[in-house]
């Protein structure tokens, strides 16, 4: 089982996938504890990431939609935002 523990500004550090299998525990900052599968873990991971790209005006695989120097970085997340009752 991996554990993750959300932060005070309700996200959690998961800096690639987990296994689609996997048994994923996230501990919130309110206490409760909720057991999510890595599918549906990694489908927030994904949801972030778009949305990450979309804000900063990326394609799909992180290129920039116009051309201009974007400095490095621009293409990975480490932080996804949770919350309870994710799972349901």
């Amino acid at each position: 089982m991996i554990n993750l523990q959300q932060d005070n500004d309700g996200f959690v550090r998961m800096p690639r996938h987990f296994p689609q299998s996997a048994s994923v525990s996230i501990t919130f900052t309110d206490g409760t504890t909720e057991v999510l599968t890595g599918a549906r873990i990694n489908k927030a991971y994904d949801d972030a990431l778009a949305d990450f790209r979309a804000k900063n005006h990326l394609d799909a695989k992180g290129f920039p939609r116009h051309p201009k120097v974007f400095p490095g970085g621009g293409n990975k997340i480490d932080f996804v935002p949770v919350h309870p009752g994710m799972g349901e």
